[in-house]
């Protein structure tokens, strides 16, 4: 298992506590790292030798969206060769923006965000879950 940090990119206060709440409830022991902006977070991982465990991003975000987020990581050849399994997490699931997110880039899941916590956590353990297990280049 990558032990490296999981990088939130959200820009709904209450829903980074509740994600940070749920890691701790599932036993996580990834770091979390937190942003609003997604300039922030590229900013971040375009300077950073640290390997995170997964990129979990918003659609909907202030400054660009997470779609142009995920399409500047793909333009960024440092950053792809990191090979960070890329999750979309948002409360806006609209065909438009899952086509765009499966035909146009490259993520490794697009999820509508849960009603209530329990459906959250069953979620947030699947995908935790799944990419501990899973190999990839950088396994």
């Amino acid at each position: 298992m990558i032990t490296g940090p999981i990088v939130l990119v959200e820009d709904d206060e209450d829903d980074a506590v509740i994600f940070s709440q749920v890691l701790t409830d599932l036993d996580i022991p990834n770091r979390l790292i937190s942003f609003i902006n997604p300039a922030d977070a590229y900013h971040f991982l375009d300077n950073n030798e640290e390997q995170p465990f997964i990129i979990i991003s918003d659609v909907n975000l202030p400054g660009m969206s997470g779609l142009e987020f995920k399409n500047k990581l793909d333009q960024n050849e440092r950053l792809k060769k990191k090979s960070i399994p890329f999750v979309f997490y948002s409360t806006s699931a609209e065909k438009k923006y899952v086509n765009e997110a499966y035909l146009h880039l490259t993520v490794q899941g697009f999820f509508l965000k849960g009603q209530n916590m329990k459906d959250i956590k069953d979620q947030l353990r699947i995908i935790f879950e799944y990419w501990k297990t899973s190999q990839h280049p950088n396994s």
